[in-house]
């Protein structure tokens, strides 16, 4: 789902959103004229790689996300939130989801098979 950063709401409005097998439930509203905050909770589930076999499983997702986007580049200081800039004034829900299963995909996942084999490998930070 797309929509225009101007045509936004400064009144709360629910959002759920649904992207392959994932979805953001929570609110979304325009707070200035080029900042839009989103509190709301990522579900769903998706495939996650194991970093020490790399057999493929699926992963529940249920993660609260706090968001500001900001129309152009972001001056502020927000700690409370994770700032993401959107170009061309078009906020790209989808977009936002594939980006917060990419960082989940990041993190290091050690499937429950190797779990059975202890810590007995060297991790990498």
């Amino acid at each position: 789902m797309k929509i225009e950063f101007r045509k936004v709401p400064q009144t709360t409005k629910e959002l759920v959103v649904e992207y392959n097998s994932v979805k953001i439930e929570g609110t979304f509203c325009r707070i200035s004229s080029s900042l839009v905050k989103i509190n709301a909770v990522l579900k769903g589930k998706t495939d996650i790689d194991c970093c020490r076999c790399g057999i493929t499983e699926v992963l529940e997702v249920n993660e609260e996300l706090n968001l500001l986007l900001s129309d152009g580049i972001y001056s502020g200081n927000e700690e409370e939130y994770l700032v993401i800039e959107i170009e061309k004034s078009l906020i790209d829900f989808d977009e936002i989801i594939e980006s917060e299963l990419n960082s989940i995909k990041s993190d290091y996942h050690i499937c429950d098979e190797c779990q059975k084999y202890g810590d007995n490998f060297e991790k990498e930070f």
